[in-house]
């Protein structure tokens, strides 16, 4: 998604999820083995007079959201090509992408969703989503951790039984009455402060990874590999959040690397 030389501009609503993009961004920015540049970017709603022309050009009865986008990017579009953007960087996550999957095949009767990189319809601007692959749920976690000014979209939130309010609900039943069950991977849980294999009664972190990932992020403290396995799912990541946070400071200890090495012996 992004390359040497790169100027990203990063849209900023001031949700969580936009504020987490631009926040893993910039820390990718510092560990990455490439140089790029990261623009935040925040749409003021009053100037161009979003709310007023969104409501103006909506049908009675439809919802707002795809006049209010179709304006809101069009603005962006035209400031990433003033300021000499070569991404757009926006901060849809995997649920959006799903639920955007659901809308289009129940209420459009086609088979699409929003891709993770898109040339824009005018040729001129390159989309990505770089949370393409992160769950909402983490998302929300992360966000309450770093404790993010989140502001409120009144707009969307004051119009009732919206279609992708409806479908996440739904999805979300999905995910409750069909839980994910081990995929295979090695399961390593946070306990004490420490990491230990498998799950532990005292355990508010659980860890599941591939052996590679695994190899790459704890043997080699490759955190550049380690930021790409989050935003992929290739880490995944259950209970609280807080505790991971604390393992980004500091190199895993010759007793852990044993633990490591001892885990994917046993995966292999």
């Amino acid at each position: 998604m992004i390359e040497e030389g790169d100027k990203v501009m990063v849209c900023v609503s001031g949700g969580k999820d936009s504020y987490t993009l631009l926040d893993i961004l910039l820390q990718f920015k510092r560990i990455a083995p490439i140089n790029f540049d990261v623009v935040a970017v925040n749409l003021d709603q009053k100037q161009p007079d979003t709310y007023s022309i969104t409501k103006r050009l909506t049908p009675e009865g439809k919802t707002y959201c795809a006049v209010c986008s179709r304006l809101r990017r069009g603005s962006l579009y035209g400031f990433a090509q003033e300021i000499g953007a070569t991404k757009v960087a926006l901060g849809h996550h995997r649920d959006d992408i799903i639920a955007t999957f659901f809308l289009n095949l129940f209420h459009g009767g086609s088979l699409k969703a929003m891709p993770p990189k898109l040339l824009s319809s005018d040729k001129k601007n390159i989309l990505i989503r770089p949370l393409a692959y992160v769950e909402e749920k983490d998302i929300i976690k992360y966000a309450e951790i770093r404790k993010f000014p989140i502001i409120p979209c009144n707009l969307c939130g004051s119009q009732e039984n919206l279609q992708r309010a409806m479908l996440n609900d739904m999805l979300r039943g999905w995910d409750k009455q069909y839980p994910k069950h081990a995929d295979g991977n090695t399961e390593l849980a946070l306990d004490g402060g420490k990491i230990v294999k498998g799950s532990s009664a005292n355990a508010k972190t659980t860890l599941n990874m591939d052996a590679e990932t695994l190899r790459k992020v704890f043997l080699e403290f490759d955190m550049a590999a380690a930021m790409q396995a989050f935003m992929t799912g290739k880490i995944k990541v259950q209970g609280d959040m807080s505790q991971l946070m604390a393992l980004q400071t500091a190199k895993p200890s010759q007793e852990q690397k044993d633990l490591f090495k001892k885990v994917l012996e046993q995966t292999a």
